[in-house]
């Protein structure tokens, strides 16, 4: 999968739908924001990739991870993907995190039980993956 492969879930990719026809409507004439975002919203559709992974234990775009905190008892258990499922998917129970942030950055390409160092800003944090499943 390139970079430029936007994942998200279905019902997202059908909320962009919904606005880019709401935009598309032509009994009205587009202000110069909403021209703007009608050309975001074809871009990401083009770009966007949707369904399950494969469930292989692979930390990938569209899989739900869960990390343990070295020493200590603390989960966190988040979704790689666009940060705009958060928006778009209501059905979405947790954080998501981009491939591009620090924490993402850090799990891409990784499996069940490796660990990934991540900067933090209270300093580096040794994250062991306990968990990776295809968001459903």
């Amino acid at each position: 999968m390139t970079t430029d492969v936007v994942w998200m879930t279905a019902a997202a990719l059908e909320s962009l739908h919904v606005e880019l026809a709401s935009l598309t409507t032509p009994v009205r004439e587009l202000a110069e924001m909403e021209q703007a975002r009608l050309v975001e919203l074809k871009a990401l559709v083009e770009r966007v990739e949707v369904g399950s992974k494969p469930d292989d234990g692979l930390v990938e775009p569209g899989m739900r991870i869960t990390v343990q905190t070295e020493g200590t008892d603390a989960r966190l258990e988040f979704v790689l993907g666009s940060r705009s499922l958060l928006d778009l998917d209501p059905t979405l129970d947790v954080d998501v995190y981009s491939p591009e942030s620090p924490l993402g950055a850090a799990m891409m390409g990784l499996r069940v039980g490796d660990t990934a160092v991540v900067d933090a800003p209270k300093g580096e944090r040794r994250l062991t993956i306990v968990k990776v499943t295809p968001v459903v």
